[in-house]
């Protein structure tokens, strides 16, 4: 099975599945547009000559430059952090589209203030900028998956969910491709920096028009009470009449979902926080799902994303060729994700994907590492790659392609599975919050790590890789093809390993069970087909 495939909880008119649902996913996903960019375009922007020599990095100690930098860089994390816990109450009160919206006006004005930064002016207002773009890709990566998967049709949720991630890997390859662009064809000057920053105005832009022209999500009207204008926004979306009987199986069950949230956690902004405190078993979940941006950022990937050039100088590429490697970076990056998207995350699930990944990306570490030890390229240049050289670049990719459909997109797949609809706005900006704070630690102390850790850096995120296998070994369940209504189950079963088994044997003992019975009930009662058919329904 892939991502292509339409597995339907019933059946479904061909209308459901319209360009309008696409174009609304693709509009939302200009979120993680801003994000991609920013990760591939900063760290290889703020390397550039013409930016070190305006802001006078020449006059600064290595130290001061490494921290400069890191600031630069980190403040955007940080901003993030705060905006992916924001997100919630902008959701629950003003609704996913406004709350878009928001997310991409903050963005924009800050992406507009970095471009009044100069010489004269110095840093300031950049660090200002960065904080409040942070802030709005913040609240838009907690938004966007939710809103998304509100929409979707149940067949092809995760398809249009992974238009998100997507969205994420087409940004950041357009980002390391912006500056290899301007590097070899600009002479070096204010225009050749600032081009890569106004860049980031483009996916700010699309989702801030976007976000007026697209319809509120329907299941949170429908949470405000606003009905009527829930089905009408649903009816369009679907492309369907209200009285259609999918449309109304689709407004049954969503009445039905809240009702059992009023009976269980309760309908209000704290009570998703009072069943959490209140509930070890959902607590738990919160943890496990929040720690796997932990162990996604241990694997060094976003210190790579963050500050390519240094990356690759410890290798010994510099000059064009250090852009032109990072571009293929990210041309790796796009071409793993669509493979991940479209075959492997259905078909290895999300466990073995994570513990392969997490191996296989330590192995590639650990040489890395070794190869910069022993070669040391940065105090011994060559005019070409060696041999030896040549190969670490080969594992360098080798990695890249053994993290991206493992630990890129694969623990967001699982906090959306791992909580039911009640849950899922709370775990979305857990999750959300936890990558940004790993992120902004990450990208803050990288530069000081290369610089006084050298080839230990390698080492020190092989271990941790290491220690990632061993976490999800023991305490990560597989949550591949395990209905919502079964995760309190599935995390109770003990061994970890042996869960996913053990639980859908009992999902089939148990329909085999009803099938037998049901059968059984209906060859002993008496009556036309008709009320066979109709107690076989019930």
């Amino acid at each position: 099975m892939s991502i292509l495939a339409l597995v339907e909880d019933r059946p479904t008119p061909r209308a459901v599945y319209n360009w309008r649902i696409y174009l609304l996913a693709a509009v939302a996903s200009c979120a993680s547009c801003m994000i991609g960019y920013d990760s591939a375009f900063i760290g290889q922007t703020i390397e550039l000559d013409s930016f070190k020599s305006e802001f006078h990095f020449g006059d600064w100690s290595d130290a001061k430059v490494d921290l400069v930098s890191a600031n630069i860089v980190s403040l955007y994390q940080a901003g993030a952090f705060f905006g992916a816990l924001f997100a919630y109450p902008a959701g629950y009160f003003w609704g996913r589209k406004w709350g878009l919206l928001a997310s991409a006006m903050v963005f924009t004005l800050g992406s507009g203030l970095m471009l009044g930064a100069n010489g004269e002016r110095g840093l300031g207002i950049m660090y200002a900028g960065r904080v409040l773009a942070g802030i709005g890709v913040g609240a838009g990566s907690n938004l966007t998956p939710i809103y998304i998967s509100e929409l979707a049709p149940p067949a092809i949720r995760g398809r249009l969910v992974g238009v998100y991630e997507l969205g994420w890997q087409v940004g950041g390859l357009v980002g390391f491709w912006i500056n290899y662009g301007v590097s070899e064809t600009m002479p070096a000057s204010h225009r050749q920096w600032i081009i890569p920053f106004a860049i980031q105005l483009i996916p700010g832009g699309l989702l801030l028009g976007g976000a007026l022209l697209i319809k509120e999500s329907p299941r949170w009207l429908f949470f405000r009470g606003r009905r009527e204008e829930a089905i009408q926004n649903l009816c369009w979306v679907r492309q369907l009449d209200e009285n259609d009987i999918y449309m109304v199986e689709e407004i049954g069950a969503i009445d039905q979902a809240l009702e059992e949230q009023k009976g269980t956690i309760g309908i209000g902004f704290w009570k998703p926080f009072q069943a959490a405190a209140t509930n070890r078993r959902v607590l738990w979940r919160l943890f496990l799902g929040s720690s796997l941006f932990f162990w996604q950022n241990g694997s060094g990937i976003n210190a790579i994303n963050y500050y390519s050039p240094g990356i690759f100088s410890s290798i010994g590429i510099t000059g064009s060729t250090n852009q032109l490697t990072t571009g293929i970076f990210g041309v790796v990056k796009t071409v793993m994700t669509i493979v991940w998207l479209l075959y492997l995350i259905d078909y290895l699930g999300r466990r073995l994907l994570l513990i392969i990944g997490a191996l296989s990306g330590s192995v590639c570490l650990w040489i890395i590492g070794a190869y910069i030890k022993v070669v040391d390229p940065e105090n011994n240049p060559t005019p070409h790659l060696t041999s030896p050289g040549i190969a670490a670049v080969f594992f360098f990719y080798l990695y890249t392609a053994c993290y991206t459909p493992s630990w890129n997109g694969t623990p967001w797949v699982m906090n959306a599975e791992m909580f039911d609809p009640n849950m899922r706005s709370l775990a979305q900006a857990c999750a959300s919050a936890s990558n940004w704070l790993w992120n902004f630690l990450i990208s803050r102390f990288t530069p000081q790590m290369l610089s006084k850790m050298g080839y230990g850096t390698y080492f020190f995120f092989a271990s941790l890789m290491v220690l990632a296998t061993i976490y999800v070994f023991f305490l990560i369940p597989e949550t591949k093809g395990v209905p919502l209504e079964v995760m309190d189950r599935l995390f109770e079963v003990q061994p970890v390993w042996q869960a996913h088994s053990r639980i859908m044997t009992q999902l089939h003992d148990d329909e085999d069970q009803f099938r037998h019975e049901l059968q059984k009930n209906i060859a002993e009662e008496k009556g036309s087909p008709e009320e066979f058919i109709e107690k076989a329904d019930d």
